[in-house]
């Protein structure tokens, strides 16, 4: 089996994670690297679009350059018995093509 080009990089790969406390709007950062020699589209989609703002949650990454996107919890009433189940996806389209991949980061959180 042929392996795939490489189309995007995601800086943390997998957890996205936010430090309490949560009585405030918690920001994390998601870097998005595109390590190929095309424009890549990209957009970002929660399965919480109430508790989370994400800017810029679209865009276009042109060859080797980065962008940061930045993921914004809002604040709400901490439970540590509660698991959250809420997840992202960066879903990119390769600019030059009408190849489709799909990426998922799931959220964690952290109490420190």
């Amino acid at each position: 089996m042929a392996k795939h080009e490489q189309i995007l990089v995601l800086d943390p790969p997998t957890d996205l994670k936010f430090k309490c406390p949560f009585t405030d709007v918690v920001t994390t950062n998601l870097k998005l690297r595109n390590p190929s020699d095309r424009k890549v589209c990209f957009k970002v989609k929660t399965t919480a679009l109430c508790r989370y703002c994400v800017r810029p949650n679209s865009g276009i990454i042109e060859p080797g350059l980065t962008v940061t996107v930045s993921v914004m919890l809002q604040p709400f009433d901490y439970d540590p018995n509660e698991k959250s189940k809420h997840k992202f996806m960066v879903q990119i389209d390769d600019f030059c093509s009408n190849k489709h991949f799909r990426y998922g980061c799931c959220v964690e959180r952290s109490k420190t």
